[in-house]
């Protein structure tokens, strides 16, 4: 679904450290995955509230990627564990990166298709707003609005990968880029940049 998520970051160097210790630990390289980061610079502020769910394998995968991150220092944002208010058997530990964004390591059986990010979870100030926006890229990008409730929408594609927008202090900053049908890039009501490629 993601061919690209990119966030500007405050200190590359240390950014960098903290995906390469926690991303091997579920079998990612991040050269070769959808994460995509770069240093801030004037016309590229830093990513703010944003939410990355990366695929584990296993259990044990979601437990040694918090081992690996709270080991090395890094802010335990949940600890590994069940989470049965997403599916049955889901099952995700979450750290916090350098600046403050949400990195979870997570498992279940309802995972379909490749790639490293499962889903992300991005924060707006009108979802009702955001759900026009998205639903009008949706058709060129391969992916479907397949749940709403209010004060969110999850967005996904039918070969696995997800998107929910939720009510509240909106994502900053944030860069997704999707193969589609037509090439081009817009502005989602909140100021991310959303682009697609052909």
């Amino acid at each position: 679904m993601f061919q690209r998520v990119t966030i500007r970051v405050a200190d590359l160097a240390a950014s960098e450290r903290f995906y390469d210790t926690v991303l091997p630990t579920l079998g990612i390289d991040r050269a070769g995955s959808e994460l995509a980061i770069g240093q801030q610079d004037g016309d590229h502020p830093v990513t703010r509230d944003v939410h990355f769910g990366f695929r584990a394998r296993s259990r044990a995968e979601v437990d040694e990627f918090w081992r690996a991150g709270t080991g090395a220092g890094y802010e335990d944002d949940g600890a590994p564990g069940p989470r049965p208010q997403y599916t049955d058997d889901y099952y995700g530990s979450f750290l916090l990166d350098p600046d403050g964004n949400s990195a979870e390591a997570v498992h279940h059986s309802a995972m379909r298709g490749e790639g490293t990010i499962d889903h992300l979870w991005i924060r707006v100030a009108d979802v009702d707003a955001s759900k026009r926006f998205y639903a009008d890229i949706a058709a060129h990008a391969g992916f479907r609005l397949v749940d709403e409730v209010p004060a969110r929408a999850r967005f996904a594609a039918e070969h696995g990968g997800s998107f929910t927008l939720l009510a509240g202090r909106p994502t900053e900053n944030l860069h997704m880029t999707f193969r589609g049908s037509v090439s081009g890039v817009r502005v989602d009501p909140d100021g991310n940049r959303v682009e697609i490629v052909s």
